[in-house]
């Protein structure tokens, strides 16, 4: 009875409450100067950031795991605090810049790097899968690649909050992404956008269950990584391109376009697949440990374990046969 009552109850409140926090949040940011709003958002993350204690819990002990032996408790500390920093002051640049559409607009404050990169991988036609990690800026790198002129799809996992993920479609649509939810047998769909040429924003490093991975080397442990961007190019013939966004310490962005990633093939498909994401994962990694502040520490990006795995798919598979 608890749950049901907090299921269509109290969610539904609670969801609206927030949907409209952040759309008058969209209206108020905008009254003042951009750069006094960034500064107070700034002071306001560090200040947060010591009463969260689960998403700062979760910051720390991953970020230790990764730089315990090279930082002292103090200087990971500060990091943490820089995690929140650089996600408070992005999510209100996202609604600073709510109606930014075009390339000359974002321009104002984006420097783009490497885009001969991205236009020679799209002339070839054969579609372009935009490796993109969850740097703070994660949300701009989805939707640069259609301000920047390419036809863009991206596959999206729907947030619970119903009026939110349909603000944030609204958001990506309006800057020309074909945004789609990640459903069953929804695989066949990304590979009809790769033969038709556009461009995929794909990423593949946060933890989850519900995709086919393997469990590879990310930021020297393993972790259980999608092996979905490899399995398409291999599939398509999409060349692979990674791209991502950064903070500059003068509150711009760069937008970073690398080199297109050949993908491995030695006639063993399933190695191929496998050698090609661990050469992902090398990638996303060296992309954040270049502005290590900048990716979302607070994903327990290590959190599925080969037993937890194994778990989940087991009671996946009683619950199946329960319905039969």
């Amino acid at each position: 009875m608890a749950s049901r009552f907090k299921t269509k109850i109290i969610r539904p409140v609670r969801d609206t409450i927030v949907y409209l926090f952040l759309r008058s949040l969209f209206l108020f940011v905008k009254l003042f100067p951009r750069k006094a709003v960034l500064w107070w958002h700034g002071v306001l993350a560090k200040f947060v950031f010591n009463f969260f204690k689960n998403s700062r819990k979760t910051i720390l002990k991953q970020l230790t795991m990764v730089f315990g032996n090279e930082k002292s408790p103090k200087e990971i500390r500060r990091m943490g605090q820089d995690v929140f920093v650089n996600l408070s002051k992005t999510f209100t640049d996202y609604a600073i810049f709510s109606n930014l559409t075009t390339r000359k607009q974002f321009l104002k404050y984006f420097r783009i790097e490497g885009e001969e990169h991205l236009r020679r991988a799209y002339e070839k036609g054969k579609g372009v899968l935009c490796l993109v990690p969850h740097t703070a800026g994660w949300e701009f790198s989805a939707i640069m690649p259609p301000i920047l002129g390419y036809s863009t799809s991206a596959v999206s996992r729907e947030i619970k909050n119903a009026e939110l993920n349909c603000l944030m479609i609204k958001m990506r649509e309006k800057r020309g992404m074909k945004n789609y939810s990640r459903v069953h047998n929804v695989y066949q769909k990304l590979v009809e956008i790769l033969n038709e040429g556009e461009c995929m924003v794909i990423m593949i490093d946060q933890d989850s269950k519900r995709v086919r991975g393997e469990f590879l080397n990310f930021l020297g442990m393993q972790a259980y990584t999608p092996l979905g961007c490899a399995r398409l190019a291999m599939d398509t013939g999409a060349a692979i391109v990674p791209m991502a966004t950064f903070r500059n310490t003068d509150d711009t962005y760069t937008f970073k376009i690398y080199p297109e990633e050949p993908l491995i093939v030695s006639g063993n498909t399933a190695e191929d697949i496998r050698l090609s994401t661990q050469r992902h994962n090398d990638i996303i990694g060296e992309m954040i440990l270049s502005a290590p502040a900048q990716w979302v520490w607070l994903h327990k990006r290590w959190k599925t374990t080969p037993e937890s795995l194994k778990a989940y798919w087991d009671n996946m598979q009683k619950n199946k046969d329960r319905k039969k």
